[in-house]
């Protein structure tokens, strides 16, 4: 039986846990190092590592940002600081002595996800919205990642070319109207600075009318985006996830957009199954194949 040392890092938490069979045995977290220095995520991976390697065959990693040879790249350098180009890959093989395997984390959750779905499809998308916007695609079966690990980066499709700035450097990106962090921004002039996206949220669910304007512009947004998926990949099933995309109310507000489109882009859209383990779930699947583990 192969076992998996999974890492999944996000920008406010590193996860680390063992997976065998699909199933996270055990698990821990710390925060991700606020400097944003290379040195200082170096010896957090040090720390975490050196108590579970041995207890693993192989390392799978998913991590924000882009994946690209092994090297953690940033769409929007912003999101990393002074980890963009961090040789990811090679640093946890140095530290662990184990193969290892590398992707981007929402990548390795829309293929727990698409292991999860209840009636095979051959095409899938997954879509996370939460502090930002990501996603991944399954076709054919497979997981796309592509050449150089930028596949199913929905977040930097266009939903709006007059809209907000955002910090890939292109107007009118999903992130910029649809993730939690625009949606805080867009609430702070209605609800005070130091509104947040949870702060929208709970305004939302109260019948607030500015926050359901807000909320209704994210979700629109992101129903576009849903039928371009399915008229580009002819998706049968579009996940959501991420604290936004799960949110009471989320979907359904999407699904009223959706449904006002003609019939070649109706989708199913269904809620994601594997929570705050997805990342990890699917990274170790997925390695397992780039790695010829049986697991």
């Amino acid at each position: 039986m192969s076992t998996c040392l999974a890492l999944d890092i996000g920008g406010t938490k590193i996860a680390v846990a063992i997976v065998q069979k699909g199933r996270v045995e055990e698990r821990t977290q710390i925060q991700t190092p606020s400097s944003q220095q290379p040195t200082q995520l170096a010896e957090s991976l040090q720390r975490l590592i050196f108590s579970w390697k041995d207890k693993a065959d192989y390392v799978a990693v998913a991590s924000t940002g882009i994946i690209d040879g092994g090297e953690l790249v940033a769409l929007n350098p912003a999101n990393l600081g002074g980890l963009n180009h961090f040789p990811l890959r090679s640093t946890i093989e140095e530290l662990s002595g184990k193969p290892t395997a590398v992707i981007n984390d929402a990548q390795a959750a829309a293929w727990a996800e698409y292991q999860s779905i209840s009636q095979p499809v051959s095409e899938m998308a997954f879509i996370t919205v939460s502090t930002g916007v990501g996603g991944g695609l399954i076709v054919n079966g497979e997981l796309v990642i592509g050449k150089h690990g930028i596949a199913g980066h929905i977040g930097h499709t266009l939903a709006d070319p007059n809209g907000p700035l955002c910090g890939c450097g292109r107007k009118g990106c999903l992130e910029s109207i649809a993730s939690g962090r625009a949606i805080a921004a867009a609430g702070q002039e209605h609800f005070g600075d130091k509104c947040t996206g949870k702060t929208v949220f709970e305004h939302f669910e109260h019948g607030d009318l500015q926050a359901k304007k807000i909320v209704s512009l994210s979700a629109q947004a992101l129903a576009n985006t849903v039928a371009n998926l399915k008229i580009s990949f002819d998706v049968q099933v579009v996940v959501l996830g991420g604290s936004i995309g799960l949110a009471p109310g989320y979907l359904p507000l999407v699904q009223s957009f959706l449904s006002k489109m003609p019939d070649a882009y109706q989708v199913k859209l269904t809620h994601a199954l594997n929570g705050a383990d997805a990342g990890l779930i699917g990274v170790a699947s997925w390695a397992a194949r780039q790695l010829n583990n049986d697991v």
